[in-house]
């Protein structure tokens, strides 16, 4: 991880209401993530950049609270905005 990321990767697949421990950081999941599905690890505005291992991976398309799933009905590629734009 990176001290810039702003979500991780469950490692297992973590139950609602679960609470963990990330960089100091207690989080309780607002729903059910599974293994290989990313975590927000705080409140993200729609805009908002979503980085992971240090990387822009992907655009807040609305709001995303801390220990929500972050997915594509939440993000969009920051990847396909780049070349759309370029």
């Amino acid at each position: 991880m990176n001290s810039e990321d702003n979500c991780a990767t469950a490692l297992a697949t973590i139950s609602k209401d679960a609470e963990i421990e990330i960089n100091g950081n207690r989080i309780k999941l607002n729903e059910d993530i599974e293994i290989g599905h990313k975590i927000a690890l705080k409140d993200l505005k729609k805009g908002d950049l979503i980085k992971k291992y240090g990387e822009i991976i992907g655009i807040a398309i609305i709001d995303i609270k801390a220990g929500d799933w972050i997915h594509t009905h939440n993000i969009k590629s920051h990847y396909l905005e780049k070349i759309k734009n370029d």
